[in-house]
């Protein structure tokens, strides 16, 4: 194997251009598990196909998501302090899940169908009279952002500050989304926070402000929910509760958006796709959704801690170990999938890895992505009848996240109908 593959796959640099998908290709044809130098830490084990990966989203007890899931290297007091519902495992993870999950169980999820066709309609009808915007500005952070204001009981004003904020935690290596790139800034200051960010105080603080009125006065959201004792009496502390809440506003906005982004590059691509999209029924798009989060991969990497000494695709891996999972490879593996490489919305079955599926850690928030990315594409088929492209797309700088930042985008109004 290229040698060079270290410096490729780890650089945010080489994800502005896209993902490299002919060297994950490569690495998992020449060597599955393979040793990865880090310009800023100790190295980690690469880990690039579907079976692997699998093995280790499934063996907990070898590969922990307690010492971080990002690639970074952190001490004792930093992974303590900046320890989320994902870099936990059993039993404290099941405990926490429970605590919060209630919100975002399929039964519950169904429920907001009508809610979520309501503001994708807003967002879609703010734009009515426009020809050409930026998707990524008007469509796919739209409607993200105003299902976490409904779902969390936030004031619509507060909304559009708040994904900025999470945006600057994201998308902390990327330098149109925050004054602190990880890796062009010294943030050691910040190194308790997350993402090394001092937007996290800010988050913090607004948080602990919405904790202390919904026990005050509780409501019908999130935050009243999370905030009150379980059956047993069980509850969570400000400590998790703000980890939680930050949490929920970085990521519950930017996966679906980008993911959603990447949607519409499909669509643009595929002009027929698009123009049938409004007679498919909900099974069809269903599919189409996987194949969409499938073929974005917009998480491309979660790490694991190697427990106790382990083989793994005959390489030998020590106690302490990272280990990269690179779900952007294993869903573009050719031994699970038919052509990898094709966009097919017909696909099934389509056991992507995305939203950490098939583990414990299976994303709070995977079936509303799902619902927010079906509703929206087809409010966009009903409204539209054709999206082009009208300018260069820009990429996230972020070996983490992909995902097209800007995207112009030109779009032809389907006649308005006569109520």
């Amino acid at each position: 194997m290229n040698a060079d593959f270290s410096s490729v796959i780890t650089s945010h640099d080489t994800y502005v251009a896209g993902v490299p998908h002919d060297v994950f290709a490569e690495l998992r044809r020449e060597e599955p598990v393979a040793w990865t130098n880090e310009s800023d830490g100790r190295g980690f084990w690469s880990v690039t196909t579907y079976d692997d990966i699998l093995y280790v989203s499934r063996h907990a007890e070898l590969f922990s998501s307690r010492y971080g899931i990002r690639m970074e290297d952190m001490d004792a007091e930093e992974t303590e302090a900046r320890r989320t519902l994902m870099e936990m495992d059993s039993p404290e993870h099941t405990r926490l899940r429970r605590l919060v999950a209630r919100p975002f169980t399929p039964r519950a999820v169904a429920d907001y169908e009508g809610v979520v066709r309501e503001l994708a309609r807003e967002v879609l009808e703010e734009l009515r009279g426009r020809d050409e915007f930026d998707f990524v500005k008007e469509v796919a952070r739209e409607l993200p952002m105003k299902m976490l204001g409904r779902l969390m009981g936030l004031p619509n004003d507060d909304l559009d500050w708040l994904v900025s904020r999470g945006d600057a935690l994201i998308g902390n290596t990327d330098p149109d989304f925050t004054d602190y790139v990880v890796d062009q800034t010294d943030t050691s200051s910040y190194r308790l926070l997350p993402f090394r960010s001092p937007v996290a105080l800010e988050l913090f603080e607004y948080a602990q402000r919405a904790l202390d009125e919904r026990r005050l006065q509780p409501t019908h959201d999130i935050i009243s929910a999370i905030v009150q004792p379980n059956a047993e009496g069980d509850s969570l502390d400000d400590t998790a509760l703000k980890n939680f809440f930050t949490l929920m506003v970085a990521a519950g906005n930017d996966t679906t958006r980008y993911t959603m982004a990447a949607g519409c590059r499909v669509f643009m691509e595929s002009p027929d796709l698009f123009s049938t999209l409004g007679t498919w029924d909900t099974a069809a798009l269903k599919r189409l959704v996987d194949e969409v989060l499938r073929w974005s991969s917009t998480t491309m990497h979660f790490r694991r801690t190697v427990t106790e000494d382990t083989e793994l695709h005959g390489q030998q891996l020590r106690a302490g170990d990272k280990v990269v999972l690179w779900y952007v490879s294993g869903n573009y593996d050719a031994d699970r999938f038919d052509t990898p490489t094709r966009f097919d919305p017909t696909r099934a079955p389509n056991d992507h890895l995305a939203f950490g599926l098939h583990s414990a850690h299976l994303c709070l928030g995977a079936h509303l992505a799902r619902l927010e990315l079906r509703v929206m594409f087809e409010e966009m088929a009903r409204v539209w009848s054709r999206i082009e492209s009208a300018g260069e797309s820009q990429r996230l700088r972020s070996n983490f996240i992909s995902g097209i930042k800007r995207q112009p985008v030109r779009v032809e109004w389907r006649p308005q109908r006569l109520a």
